[in-house]
Order: C-alpha cells, then sequence, then structure tokens
C-alpha cells in the first residue's frame, strides 16, 4: 500500500512538493497562525501602514481645513471647498483641457488624486470605521469597532456630518426624526414609536442589530482585539446616511484589483433600481439578503458559515428592513422645483446660470436626469484613457468598468465623492468630469456648476 503521506502530495498538490502556492479567490479556512500572533504581528504593524497611506494622502491632496463661509450641510457642518487634488508638477487646470487623453497619459499629467483611492491598507481590506463613529457606538451599546491593525485613513472634515438627520417619505411634515442622535439599538423604539408601523420598527430593529461580519466576529480569523458581536448595516449607513465608512468591493479578485468602497447613502433608494458595487441587484430586498449571506464576507460563502452568516427569513425581516430602508428621503431643496428644477424666483443668478451648464455645455444631465439626478443605470467613464497602469499601495489602478450613476439630491451632504471617494469635495469634481467628459468649463462656469450642486 502507497504510504499516506504520498497520497497526499500526489493527490493534492501539496506544498510538501516545494511547489509556490498560487493564488485564489478564497481566503485560507484555518488561519496559518494563531491568533495571538495575528495581533502582535499587525500591530508592530501598524504605524507603518498608518505612515505609507498619510503620505499617499499628502502626495495626493490638500488636506486642511478650509470650509468654504456660509455654506453648509443639512445640519449645519461646514462644507470644504475649493479644489484638493494637486496636479502633476508642471501643468494646470488650463493646460490640461486642452490635451487629448493620450497627451496626458504619455505625458504623465494626470492628477494623482484623479486614480484610483487604496484602501487604508489594500492587501488586507476589510471594513474600517471613522473614529467618531467607533466611539459613539462604544458609548452607546459597549461595543468595540476598533481594529488592531489600521485605522480610518481621511480627515473628519471631508467626511459626512455626524450623526446626519434622518427625514422620511412618509412623514415629511416633521423634518429630521433623528433629534440630533446617533440612532442605535439602544434608543431606536423611543426615537421612532408612535412614527413608524409595527413591521418598520422591526426592520429598524434588524438594521441596527449586529451580526458577525470577515474582520468583526467571535472566531480567531479577526481583526478585534476582542470577540465581537459583529457590524450593523446602519454602522456604516449611519442614520440611514453615510459616515464614511469604507470597504473593498467583494466581486473582484485578485485582491489587487478590488475597489475601494466609499460607503453610499440610503437616502432615496425608493427610486434606484440598481443595488450592490456592480450593480447586480434589483431590488433592496436582494440587496439587504446579499449583504447578510455573502457582502459581510467578502463574497466567500465558506468562510461566512464559519464566522456565523446571518440568513435572513425573506418572507418577513428582509420585507420589514426593505420597507424601512425605502422611507429613507432626501433632505429638503427649497430652491427645487416639483420637477427637480430651479425656482427662479429663489435661485440666484450664479445658481441659474449653473443650471444651464448642467442640462448642456458641462454635459452632467446625459446621466444625471431629474427630479432625482439620476438614470438608474451605469456608465463606463474609461478613466483609464488618461493614465498607464500602476500599483499604488497594493491597488492596481487600472480601468474601472461601469458605475453607477448615483443620484445628486442633496450632494452637498454625501462627502468625498466617485464610488472609492477620491474626490474629497465638489470642485474636485468637477474638475474630475471636466477632464473626462472634454467639457472644457471657464473658471467662470466651474464656480456656477458648484451654485447649482449645492443647491440640489
Amino acid at each position: 500500500m502507497m504510504p499516506l503521506l504520498v497520497l497526499m502530495t500526489s493527490c493534492c498538490g501539496s506544498s510538501l512538493l516545494g511547489q509556490e502556492e498560487r493564488k485564489s479567490s478564497y481566503s485560507p479556512v484555518v488561519p496559518k497562525e494563531e491568533f495571538s500572533a495575528t495581533m502582535v504581528r499587525m500591530k508592530a504593524e501598524k504605524a507603518a501602514v498608518t505612515k505609507r497611506q498619510a503620505e499617499l494622502l499628502q502626495t495626493r491632496y490638500d488636506l486642511r481645513n478650509d470650509p468654504s463661509p456660509g455654506i453648509a450641510m443639512t445640519r449645519g457642518k461646514p462644507v470644504q471647498q475649493g479644489i484638493r487634488v494637486k496636479l502633476a508638477p508642471g501643468t494646470s487646470w488650463e493646460r490640461l483641457g486642452t490635451l487629448t487623453p493620450g497627451e496626458i497619459r504619455d505625458g504623465d499629467l494626470f492628477p494623482p488624486g484623479f486614480l484610483p483611492l487604496p484602501h487604508p491598507n489594500h492587501p488586507e481590506g476589510g471594513m474600517v470605521f471613522p473614529l467618531f463613529e467607533i466611539a459613539e457606538i462604544k458609548r452607546q451599546e459597549g461595543r468595540d469597532l476598533t481594529r488592531f491593525d489600521l485605522d480610518f485613513d481621511l480627515p473628519d472634515h471631508f467626511l459626512p456630518e455626524f450623526p446626519a438627520p434622518i427625514f422620511l417619505t412618509t412623514r415629511p411634515d416633521l423634518g429630521d426624526v433623528s433629534q440630533g442622535k446617533l440612532v442605535t439599538i439602544d434608543n431606536y423604539f423611543e426615537l421612532f414609536d408612535g412614527i413608524l408601523n409595527p413591521k418598520q420598527i422591526e426592520g429598524l430593529r434588524l438594521l441596527l442589530t449586529p451580526f458577525p461580519q470577515q474582520q468583526f466576529n467571535q472566531t480567531g480569523d479577526r481583526r478585534s482585539e476582542r470577540p465581537s458581536r459583529g457590524v450593523a448595516c446602519f454602522d456604516c449607513h449611519a442614520n440611514g446616511h453615510a459616515n464614511g465608512a469604507t470597504h473593498l468591493a467583494g466581486d473582484v479578485r485578485p485582491q489587487e484589483y478590488r475597489h475601494r468602497i466609499d460607503t453610499p447613502s440610503l437616502r432615496g433608494v425608493n427610486i434606484q433600481r440598481l443595488f450592490g458595487s456592480q450593480r447586480a441587484l434589483k431590488t433592496v430586498e436582494d440587496f439587504t439578503e446579499f449583504e447578510q449571506r455573502a457582502a459581510y464576507f467578502d463574497g466567500d460563502p465558506v468562510l461566512a458559515t464559519k464566522k456565523g452568516a446571518n440568513i435572513l427569513e425573506r418572507g418577513s425581516q428582509v420585507h420589514f428592513m426593505a420597507e424601512f430602508q425605502e422611507l429613507l428621503d432626501f433632505p429638503p431643496a427649497p430652491k427645487l422645483d416639483l420637477f427637480g428644477r430651479l425656482i427662479p424666483e429663489k435661485a440666484s443668478a450664479s445658481e441659474l446660470r449653473g443650471q444651464d451648464l448642467f442640462f448642456g455645455k458641462a454635459q452632467c444631465a446625459a446621466c444625471h436626469t431629474p427630479p432625482y439626478y439620476t438614470d438608474n443605470t451605469m456608465h463606463n467613464l474609461q478613466v483609464e484613457r488618461f493614465f498607464k497602469t500602476r500599483t499604488l499601495q497594493g491597488r492596481v489602478a487600472s480601468a474601472d468598468g461601469p458605475i453607477k450613476t448615483f443620484p445628486l439630491r442633496g450632494i452637498k451632504d454625501s462627502p468625498p465623492y466617485l464610488h472609492d471617494g477620491r474626490l474629497l469635495t465638489l470642485e474636485d469634481a468637477i474638475e474630475f468630469f471636466n477632464l473626462i467628459l472634454g467639457s472644457k468649463l471657464s473658471a467662470a462656469e466651474k464656480g456656477d456648476l458648484l451654485a447649482f450642486l449645492r443647491a440640489l
């Protein structure tokens, strides 16, 4: 009889033969080292990881705290002003506008901040939360979303206001129903009893209930110091909006090609028709169920089983969660009429000129159609025309492919911008699309377009 060791080697192609381990979409089910050793090693590496990402951000952006006078989000947080993306040495925005994509690519003139933004530690990935979210969840629930291996990277002044206001499609008369609080499992009932029906309250409870996730779970394969109950949907979508929390899309492999995801707002999901990072999901019910079954675990059902996947009951739990999400409304826009256009008597001359540009020369309305400023489809901007493929902190900057058209209603409340948060201000977004679309806007036209976007 052939020895067992020989059989195992010949059948499995084992590393016992000294072969190089091949790449796989799957993470190892059994960790290659003890949890205690992993934590010690990653804690020791954390300072270098943080420094490396901070240096990347400094090379790409002007990160100073410089709010725009008199411009604020719905609850009063100042909106950052100015172009923050740094230009390549020896060029200007005016000069870039005169060059072809090929000339920009060959001259390596594409602004670094317009390239895909890597995760704070791209080779590792996973959910990362801003410190203000971590602190408030810990204060209310005693649940700790701190990772021992890395921290969130973007400064707080570039993120949405916290806690965000909540507006309901069913009760617009109430205005912001959050009472200035972060809604959690501790306070949701007192805030919403008498406003929501029993199904909606149960849906909200589930959206606030922590369930196991790839980095936050009870197993030894986690990135929290202590075993964790997990994360809740509204840990990222705080108050049904967004808080800047980031992750990596689960639908691309290998790791270096995965997109960073800037958590999108859930405001207005009732008018949206595409969900998920590659928009393969067609209802918010599909999305809610998929998140719990697979997206929480990097799209790996084996690890989901190991770490504690939450299999929601489609006929009630999924429906209840979706019903609450469908109630989340955009913030009021008093200058817009029922068709989503400016009311001339309420708008400034600059805003009206910006509206004309939006529907004309700037070409924004080709994708962002009123009243909610989305066409509910996807578009491939082909940004790779402007740069040569390169690797940035473990992230291969190459073609992004088709990306969903996100609604622009309430856009000033939702920085940073683009699907991976690479654009820190609306001014950055205007420069990005002006270059990508070849709109050739003047400085004055860019200012008018900014004024219109802030009115949406």
